[in-house]
């Protein structure tokens, strides 16, 4: 059974960083699609940003373009989220999906890891 496995998270002040990652336990993310979705208590998932690992392309809700950067390492098979300029409404679960390329559905989640920003 593959997992996703997401590190990361934590309590940081306003305007301060974090970075996610999530890698997946079990094979590798070629082929996939992986994205990263946040909720925060009482709302609906919201998506944040996506990247495609044979290509590289990138894909950011309007919310975060400009303060987020998504990237992917294929030595460690890990994507990484680098959170810049945290804002209090960013506090959220933050959650990693995968999915085949050719698919729009997602094949594998991860647990969620907590983020929350500080005013």
């Amino acid at each position: 059974q593959v997992q996703l496995v997401e590190s990361g998270g934590g309590l940081v002040q306003s305007v301060g960083s974090l970075r996610l990652s999530c890698s997946p336990s079990g094979r590798t993310f070629s082929g996939f699609v992986v994205d990263w979705f946040r909720q925060a208590p009482g709302k609906g998932r919201q998506f944040v940003a996506a990247i495609s690992w044979s290509d590289g392309s990138t894909y950011y809700a309007k919310s975060v373009k400009g303060r987020f950067t998504i990237s992917s390492d294929s030595a460690s098979n890990t994507v990484y989220l680098l959170m810049n300029s945290l804002k209090p409404e960013d506090t959220a679960v933050y959650y990693c999906a995968a999915r085949l390329k050719s698919d729009s559905e997602y094949a594998y989640w991860g647990q969620g890891t907590q983020v929350t920003v500080s005013s």
